[in-house]
């Protein structure tokens, strides 16, 4: 039986279709070209590890993440605006950096907005260095603004906290 106190603590689990709907309104609301429900769709298709954060039915975090060999790459990882600030991104990147070891991945990598400074943090902080830029890589508008390429490496011995 599950205690009240557990029902309430946010939770990490797989995506599924009954979160599409808010996984879209959080990527509307926080992103100036949001990805279409039918990339989600097609991410959870795909094998992808899409997980989400959620509390008491509500989608608090969702992230995507694709494994091909060796190397990660972490696609979308966003927090709901109401919920930003509360270690609750730091939790779900620590657990795709679980998921990436558990399947041997050496490296993962992601693109982030060269603006967006506490999601720089949050992973610089994690262990992601900078290692390229792509020029004009996410629109904004008429505009275009640079990504920055990160990567976390693992060593053999190294293990992620969560």
């Amino acid at each position: 039986m599950i205690s009240r106190l557990e029902k309430s603590r946010p939770y990490l689990r797989s995506m599924k279709e009954s979160d599409f709907q808010q996984v879209v309104e959080i990527e509307k609301a926080t992103f100036p070209t949001p990805w279409l429900l039918s990339s989600f769709r097609d991410c959870v298709a795909f094998g992808y590890r899409c997980r989400v954060l959620e509390q008491e039915g509500l989608v608090q975090v969702y992230a995507i993440m694709a494994i091909e060999g060796n190397i990660a790459h972490i696609l979308n990882l966003c927090v709901r605006p109401e919920c930003r600030h509360r270690g609750e991104g730091r939790r779900m990147l620590n657990h795709l950096l679980k998921l990436a070891r558990a399947a041997q991945v050496e490296a993962v990598f992601l693109e982030v907005r060269a603006s967006n400074h506490p999601a720089l943090h949050l992973y610089q902080s994690s262990g992601f260095v900078e290692i390229g830029i792509r020029k004009g890589y996410y629109p904004i508008g008429k505009e275009r603004e640079d990504a920055l390429i990160l990567v976390r490496r693992f060593s053999t011995n190294q293990e992620v906290q969560e």
